[in-house]
């Protein structure tokens, strides 16, 4: 239960007295539920103090020292906590709303259920902190369980946020310039307007960002030993920094790149047989066949897949037989992909599709092969096939 006596010393902001009390009497002290607000308390040192549900609104805290402190559901709105030393303290439930953590370290602090809405932290120290977030309002940096981090539009310029897992948190608006991300955890981070401009992502693990309106500039992908280099999208440093640091990787890209044929079709029972057959003989000349079925119809999703699958590609083979998707994505990838060879087959007895002639104006469409069986494509397969499509792709490449 805590000691009216003690209340008053802190009430009354006699910093030095209580200091020398503290001195004497180093043992956590019980300030459980205590009201200090607005006390001026710059320095004071609350080393292992017990604050749950304290009230300390406005309570000018700045450089105290609240190392292993219980502040759990303690009101530190608009308090200013600057150049505080939080370290190993337990914040669960505490309202931080507004209050001035500007150069402070939470180092290892314990959240949850934390309100840091508009929080001023530029500068603080969240190393190895937890955000990680469940919904709006509510923080947890207890390493593990239920959580939502709400730190929209708050200020962590050149906050130190190193291997802090920021999972689901709300960043809205947040201003990240120049903070330390190195190691950070990002899934499903809601970035929206956030600024990150100069960060240092090294190491950081980024899946499904919300970047809308997201200011990315000068992003720094190395470590603090390396020469710095710089992008300007959060979502491809990763791959940059691999692709820079792992001969592997580079080696793996230039395989696909090199060896990739994306066969395009419509696989029913029949024509998958053919296709299949298509793909094992490719095999055997030692390339990477990669077959797109279109099972579904085609949508914006399905374009981009084969977009993407089309630029790895050393050339496509497209069998249109019976398939109208296959004829609508050719005329979506074809005039985008001017050194991609477009070699089309067809079933003997099938009708061409109406706006062959419109393809056929791109030099890098090849005549259309009809075949007459599974026996007769794979027969044909080096002479109309695959040996025009080899040889259009080296002219191009040339």
């Amino acid at each position: 239960m805590a000691n009216d006596d003690h209340i008053a010393l802190l009430k009354n902001s006699r910093v030095a007295a209580w200091n020398a009390l503290r001195e004497q009497n180093p043992i956590p002290l019980d300030l459980s539920g205590a009201d200090i607000r607005g006390a001026n308390l710059i320095g004071v040192n609350l080393i292992g103090v017990n604050l749950s549900e304290a009230d300390l609104r406005g309570a000018r805290l700045i450089g105290a020292d609240f190392r292993v402190a219980d502040l759990s559901g303690a009101d530190l709105r608009e308090a200013k906590l600057s150049e505080g030393d939080l370290r190993g303290a337990k914040l669960i439930g505490a309202n931080l709303r507004g209050a001035k953590l500007i150069g402070a370290n939470l180092g290892v602090a314990r959240f949850g259920v934390v309100d840091l809405l508009g929080a001023q932290t530029s500068g603080a120290m969240l190393i190895k902190a937890n955000l990680r977030a469940k919904h709006l309002g509510q923080a947890h940096l207890d390493f593990g369980g239920p959580s939502g981090a709400n730190l929209s539009s708050a200020d962590l310029r050149g906050a130190s946020l190193s291997g802090a897992d920021l999972s689901g948190a709300d960043l809205n608006g947040a201003n990240l310039g120049q903070a330390d991300l190195s190691g950070a955890k990002l899934v499903d981070t809601d970035l929206t307007g956030a600024d990150l401009t100069g960060c240092r992502i090294f190491g950081i693990s980024a899946w499904r960002l919300k970047l809308e309106r997201a200011k990315q500039q000068s992003l720094v992908i190395t470590g603090e030993n390396e020469s710095e280099i710089t992008v300007d999208n959060i979502e491809v440093a990763q791959f940059v920094y691999l692709l820079l640091h792992n001969e592997k990787i580079r080696d793996v890209i230039d395989t696909v790149t090199s060896k990739a044929v994306l066969i395009l079709g419509r696989f029913t029972a029949e024509r998958k047989a053919v296709l299949d057959a298509l793909r094992d003989e490719l095999r055997n000349r030692n390339l990477l066949p990669i077959l797109f079925d279109f099972a579904i119809p085609a949508s914006r999703d399905v374009t981009e897949t084969i977009k993407t699958l089309a630029g790895l590609a050393r050339f496509v083979i497209a069998d249109a037989t019976d398939a109208t998707e296959v004829r609508t994505e050719l005329h979506n990838i074809v005039p985008d992909f001017t050194s991609l060879p477009i070699q089309l087959i067809l079933l003997r007895g099938n009708p061409e599709f109406v706006s062959l002639s419109h393809l056929r104006k791109y030099s890098w469409v090849l005549p259309i092969f009809e075949y007459d069986d599974e026996k007769h494509l794979l027969a044909s397969l080096e002479k109309s096939v695959v040996g025009p499509a080899e040889d259009l792709t080296k002219k191009l490449r040339t």
